[in-house]
């Protein structure tokens, strides 16, 4: 039974943030094919812990030998309970943590289904004494109550440390906030800027604390019990313990959980992502890893994708498959389309919520290139094509004129003609003030309108047809003359591949660094500020990687000359920058990998990777 996750999008802490730290544990079990998900199911996509309603995926086989068998997917697994999930090599069973020793960890069998990835919780629960039940779509998960007994800070050789002592194992997350002073795009530094203010990071606890304690954090008294710069309040809310950290630039937060006495230990520390090797399933693999330039070591999240194994796929996917008008987060795109993983794609314009580069799905061109820069293009069958594309249309008249159209489908806007087909949507509102629109039926011209001011009057687009968009030059295209399309794409080699996504610049070719910032007219400011980024690339196995890059340990992301020295480094053969800044979304089974949720900014479109029904069984 295939579910999505509601499209709301939880505002935790995605995983790579909140992981605990693991010691080389790892599952080496024979690979096998994930346990199959029993047709008979109750399943839902929303999980009420301890009173709280959360989205979250989860089924309960009906007819099996284990009583109130649950599987919930590893994302909701981390995001709500806090259990961390530690190095596998076996994409059927995975290893967990979660207040308990290093040795002999839990591992809990494992199942696709869906877009998810869910992990069979049943021991696991039964020996920490959780009660669960499911009500219609509503999995209701009631923990033993929980209270934090003390909140103890110190200096680490890397930074501070809170440790927050439990009486017992509980429930936590993590989320972090936006900049308490909002900048433009809080991953994005331009040269000789100021150093970016403080986010606040917020541990929630499924527990109480004394009240004294949070006396303690939420008065001003002469001598502060720690530093006002690390807790900044501690408050409880409806049986809830809720921690708020004040962190500088340069640093994160690092959490793990310690048993006997039970114990979260929160790291404030420039290096807080925890390296780790996930097989998650046949064919895909989760890396994350510190990777040295120089003297930067950059923490970089990837999934490294054998396109070639039975049932995986790749395709473009958009955040409404009727119009290209529209952003959304990827979270919620990949969730509708029920990708397995995905990355944000290419550019848009924030304002308008249009595209503002390639984009050509199932041999379909949705929206034309822009400006030769960068592009991947693949087919069904594991094979990559990187360049920089130009997309050339030619309309042919029945008295053989020959007009060039520069433009397709797009929110760029310049001197020529721009062709708009259904693609686009039902309607095209002028993108600038005076166009001329020749409308194209049938392959003959119907009629010539006057667009006026730009955003004011939509115009229809013909289902068998297209609108012509003629800027600052006047057509010579009677009502009644006959029209043909040719089209042609440099280089050759982008026509012969059905899918495409286009963003820029093209980093690394044949493995060289072909960085060119002019010749993709990409601005010297943007080729030269630090920023969080997003890349595509091809290894020499003949894999795919997708990959987010953060800010360096204690300063900023990488430049894009640092970005192509990194996936060189990473072992790319050729590689492609995607839009990045808040747009750096690397998402799989439920989460992002790379950030938390509520800082990402919502997207345009996004490459999807698919795993057939058949064989994730």
């Amino acid at each position: 039974m295939i579910l999505k996750i509601l499209n709301s999008v939880l505002p935790l802490l995605s995983t790579v943030l909140c992981l605990t730290a693991t010691y080389g544990a790892l599952a080496q079990d024979t690979p096998s094919l994930p346990t199959p998900v029993p047709n008979a199911v109750s399943a839902g996509n929303q999980i009420i812990l301890n009173g709280r309603t959360l989205p979250g995926a989860w089924l309960q086989p009906t007819t099996t030998t284990v009583k109130g068998q649950t599987y919930l997917s590893d994302g909701a697994l981390n995001q709500l309970l806090g259990i961390n999930l530690l190095n596998s090599s076996n994409p059927s069973k995975q290893p967990v943590q979660w207040f308990s020793g290093l040795t002999n960890p839990p591992i809990l069998n494992t199942s696709l289904s869906g877009g998810y990835r869910y992990l069979d919780i049943t021991q696991l629960a039964l020996k920490r004494g959780w009660k669960i039940q499911a009500n219609g779509n509503t999995l209701v998960v009631v923990t033993p109550p929980s209270q934090l007994k003390n909140i103890r800070v110190g200096k680490q050789p890397k930074g501070d440390r809170v440790v927050l002592d439990l009486d017992m194992a509980t429930p936590w997350q993590i989320r972090q906030e936006l900049p308490v002073k909002r900048v433009v795009d809080p991953d994005e530094i331009i040269p000789k800027s100021t150093t970016p203010p403080n986010r606040e990071w917020t541990i929630t606890l499924d527990g109480t604390a004394d009240p004294a304690l949070i006396q303690r954090y939420n008065s001003q008294p002469t001598t502060q019990p720690t530093p006002p710069s690390i807790i900044q309040k501690v408050e409880l809310v409806n049986n809830q313990t809720i921690v708020r950290l004040s962190v500088p630039f340069g640093l994160s937060v690092q959490v793990s959980t310690i048993p006997q006495p039970n114990r979260l230990v929160i790291d404030i520390r420039p290096d807080a992502m925890v390296e780790k090797t996930i097989t998650w399933a046949q064919g895909l693999q989760w890396r994350q890893q510190w990777v040295t330039l120089g003297t930067d070591r950059f923490p970089v999240v990837w999934l490294d994708i054998n396109p070639r194994a039975m049932g995986l796929s790749i395709k473009p996917i958009l955040t409404n498959p009727q119009t290209l008008t529209g952003t959304a987060p990827l979270i919620q795109t990949a969730q509708n389309y029920l990708a397995v993983a995905a990355i944000n794609g290419g550019y848009f314009n924030r304002n308008n919520r249009l595209p503002l580069g390639a984009i050509r799905q199932d041999n379909q061109w949705i929206s034309g290139p822009i400006l030769n820069r960068g592009a991947i293009a693949w087919n069904n069958n594991g094979q990559f094509y990187f360049g920089r594309l130009t997309l050339t249309e030619t309309l042919i008249t029945n008295n053989n004129q020959r007009l060039p159209i520069s433009l397709l489908n797009t929110g760029y806007v310049q001197r020529g003609i721009a062709r708009y087909t259904p693609a686009w949507g039902n309607t095209y509102t002028p993108l600038a003030d005076n166009e001329t629109i020749v409308v194209v039926e049938n392959n003959q011209v119907r009629n010539q309108l006057a667009g006026g001011k730009s955003g004011i009057t939509a115009i229809p687009i013909p289902e068998n047809g297209y609108l012509l968009i003629f800027r600052n030059q006047t057509p010579q295209l009677p009502i009644g003359t006959k029209v043909s399309l040719t089209s042609a794409t440099t280089t050759p080699e982008f026509s012969r591949y059905p899918h495409i996504i286009g963003a820029g610049p093209l980093l690394v070719q044949n493995r060289q660094i072909v960085l060119d910032g002019p010749a993709e007219t990409f601005s010297p400011a943007f080729m030269t500020s630090q920023a969080v980024r997003s890349s595509i690339c091809t290894t020499s196995t003949g894999n795919l990687m997708i990959a987010a890059v953060h800010s360096r340990a204690g300063g900023g992301g990488p430049t894009l000359a640092e970005q192509a020295k990194l996936m060189q480094t990473m072992g790319c053969i050729n590689a492609l920058n995607l839009d990045g800044g808040s747009s750096t979304s690397l998402y799989l089974g439920g989460q992002l990998l790379d950030r938390s949720p509520n800082t990402a900014a919502r997207v345009h479109n996004g490459i999807g990777i698919f795993i057939s029904p058949k064989t994730s069984k």
